[in-house]
């Protein structure tokens, strides 16, 4: 059996807290990596893992064997990585872990032209709009959107997006102008559920910033979900600019109340923080950040 099969499967089923997890993330069969696992632990004579019909958990063997491993694989990643550096070409499996809409409206066009330039790199993509913790689900890099504070992580900013309030002129035509934020308690508003100020929308005005509790008609985890609502002219939507500014370039939807910005977000290349990077992951940062330069939504 392959010594090194064997240490990515016991790690990953560790690592995923399930056999089934594990053969996703080794794209195996759930019968094989269960397999490669027994045959270890039968070739080392000790039970490295409480299997019940609910969950897996480490023997005092599995404990030691599993920080062991975790050190000879990453051992194998940096030797992996010296020779990168000497061959001058980056080569193995990047995992990448992206926002829903982000990654479908401005990061897919991508990349291909990142795949073009480096034809040894195999990108794995993950899109969600949850926080992956980067280190133990073993992402290389994440594109979070937020206003980030302290973090264990390095971070990279690539660009800035700004919540906007809109609607179409037609809905606005119908239901009259909005004048001032608190208007909003009497128009439908379409909610992205997982804003970081839940159903307060917040914006800066003349004389100061100015809260609103909302109460939508609609809130969806998916911001596109919310747009393609208000684009039928059923009410306002509060999205990022990297989602709505070609509707707006175009005409489809409005600013409303331009005088009243709502919050700047950034956008950031998220990795762990290590004493020597991957080139691989710097070759992706450097290429996001380029091209982010002027994004779309901005020029």
């Amino acid at each position: 059996m392959d010594r090194f099969l064997e240490m990515r499967a016991f790690v990953a089923v560790v690592d995923a807290g399930s056999f089934v997890g594990a053969a996703d993330a080794l794209q195996l069969s759930k019968s094989v990596v269960s397999r490669v696992v027994s045959e270890l632990e039968q070739r080392l004579g000790v039970r490295l893992l409480h299997r019940t019909t609910r969950r897996l958990s480490l023997t005092r063997e599995g404990e030691v064997f599993h920080e062991r491993c975790k050190d000879l694989l990453a051992s194998l990643e940096a030797a992996e990585t010296e020779l990168t550096h000497h061959t001058g070409e980056v080569m193995g499996e990047l995992r990448i872990s992206a926002p829903v809409s982000f990654g479908l409206l401005q990061l897919a066009p991508l990349w291909p032209v990142f795949m073009a330039r480096h034809p040894k790199l195999v990108l794995d993509v993950t899109l969600g709009d949850r926080l992956v913790d980067v280190v133990d689900e073993g992402f290389d890099l994440a594109v979070r959107i937020a206003q980030l504070n302290n973090s264990s992580l390095v971070t990279r900013r690539l660009a800035t997006t700004r919540l906007v309030l809109c609607a179409t002129p037609h809905y606005l035509l119908e239901h009259g102008p909005v004048q001032h934020p608190s208007e909003l308690a009497h128009h439908p508003v379409f909610a992205y559920k997982l804003l970081a100020t839940g159903e307060q929308w917040n914006f800066e005005g003349p004389d100061g910033p100015v809260a609103v509790k909302i109460n939508p008609r609609m809130r969806s985890t998916s911001g596109d979900t919310c747009c393609a609502a208000a684009l039928q002219h059923q009410g306002l939507v509060l999205q990022p600019t990297f989602l709505v500014g070609h509707h707006l370039a175009r005409g489809d939807l409005v600013e409303v109340l331009p005088q009243f910005r709502s919050t700047e977000l950034g956008i950031y290349a998220v990795y762990p923080s290590r004493k020597q990077l991957a080139p691989k992951v710097r070759l992706m940062v450097d290429f996001l950040a380029e091209a982010f330069t002027l994004p779309a939504w901005r020029a």
